[in-house]
């Protein structure tokens, strides 16, 4: 998608208003006259009969409809397929559209098809990016995948941590560390409870849970802290051979195998993307791992199809917004009308950047809260600019084709250290 197009005055317009089963089509001429109004169903046959009527018009064909879930994703790509130009509606826009026309919130499908020709007509539209035709149906897939696993995965961690351990073996938790710990998972599967740990004796205990515990620092004395707190366990009695230690067990076995799918996602998606150069200049951004990048490239395609970075900033809802009537003017905030998973990964990827050792993001988050460390308002508007900036230099690497380069204001000789700032200049510039 992109900004809002015109829509030439001698092009056959086609409204279509998208269900699971059926979609209603409303043609205009140029000419004006009469609408020809259409039902499809989502067969083969009708399809192929919409797009043989619409060749048949002989002059430019401009498709207009809203995404509903994902069930305009046939139709639309056998449009595309067909050689007709597509127009997405924003379902916002849509909607407060169909409210202005007809004073109300009444709707159905012969009344959306008609506010979607009325804005195709006005060319409140944006360009529609089919995944399938722009090479990144994969990698949607790979990522939206791997969050649907890495969700559960989640779910899985906290019920073994909120609800299992505490019965079975509270003290153990001290020893999980993070939820990519499958070490302490193959731990938990052998030995569920305490007793489980405690009967074999602590050599017979180190020797079996020497693999398990995989390659560790201070290995021995690990396994024997284990050991001695599993003496020292307040843990229900529960035999190991009962029905609820099965379910642990069940439970501890579907988490690990959501680690070893979200593993082979990783894998994949870096396999595939290893020589992409998109993928290569996102990497090289602090807080941008491979899974980040992979997430970047499904849900904006080419980058460089935003001539400007205010216009991909705005896919993301990234861009400010302010609400204002006569002499009232709201709080300047984040739109939030663009794409949710962008916002989110660029978020995190700046969690993680302004973490590391030295970048720019770390210094310029320095420079937001220099004597306001104990301000969390203004850490929170600082994280929101540094997001921003994250979007702004994915952007631009990929648009430039140049590597990034950290610190490259201090080589503007326009730039000064903060320490050399004065406190009134530093807040000018704040």
């Amino acid at each position: 998608m992109t900004k809002r197009s015109s829509t030439p005055a001698d092009a056959v317009l086609v409204a279509i208003d998208m269900s699971k089963h059926r979609q209603e089509v409303l043609i205009e001429r140029p000419e004006g006259g009469r609408r020809r109004r259409m039902t499809v169903m989502a067969t083969k046959a009708d399809y192929d009969r919409l797009a043989a009527d619409l060749a048949d018009i002989g002059r430019s064909v401009i498709v207009g409809f809203e995404a509903t879930g994902n069930y305009h994703r046939t139709l639309a790509h056998r449009l595309l397929a067909a050689g007709f130009e597509l127009r997405l509606i924003s379902s916002v826009a849509l909607a407060r559209t169909r409210e202005a026309l007809h004073n109300g919130w009444d709707k159905n499908d012969s009344k959306d098809a008609q506010v979607i020709l009325h804005m195709l007509r006005i060319g409140a539209t944006q360009r529609y990016v089919d995944p399938l035709a722009a090479g990144i149906n994969d990698l949607q897939e790979m990522s939206k995948t791997h969050e649907a696993i890495s969700k559960v995965k989640t779910q899985t961690w906290h019920r073994i941590l909120t609800h299992y351990l505490p019965l079975y073996f509270p003290e153990i938790e001290r020893f999980a560390g993070n939820s990519r710990s499958d070490w302490f998972l193959a731990l938990l599967e052998r030995f569920p409870t305490p007793a489980s740990m405690t009967a074999l004796g602590q050599e017979a205990f180190s020797n079996e849970a020497w693999s398990l515990v995989g390659r560790k620092v201070s290995k021995a004395r690990l396994i024997n802290d284990i050991y001695e707190t599993a003496c020292a366990s307040v843990a229900l009695p529960v035999d190991e051979d009962s029905v609820a230690i099965t379910m642990f067990r069940m439970v501890i076995a579907q988490a690990r195998s959501l680690i070893r799918q979200r593993d082979e996602i990783e894998r994949t998606a870096h396999a595939l993307l290893s020589g992409n150069r998109d993928y290569q200049l996102l990497r090289m951004i602090p807080g941008i791992g491979p899974i980040n990048a992979l997430t970047i490239l499904a849900e904006a395609g080419d980058l460089r199809r935003f001539a400007h970075h205010r216009q991909f900033l705005k896919f993301c809802g990234l861009d400010l917004a302010t609400c204002q009537s006569g002499t009232f003017r709201g709080r300047t905030k984040l739109s939030k009308y663009g794409n949710a998973r962008l916002r989110r990964t660029f978020w995190m990827a700046t969690q993680v950047a302004i973490r590391q050792r030295d970048n720019s993001f770390r210094d310029k988050l320095g420079r937001y809260v220099a004597g306001h460390g104990n301000d969390p308002d203004r850490r929170r508007k600082a994280m929101t600019a540094l997001t921003a900036k994250m979007a702004r230099v994915a952007h631009a690497v990929i648009k430039t084709g140049t590597e990034y380069r950290p610190f490259v204001e201090r080589a503007d000789t326009r730039w000064k250290d903060p320490s050399l700032w004065s406190r009134e200049g530093a807040a000018a510039t704040l």
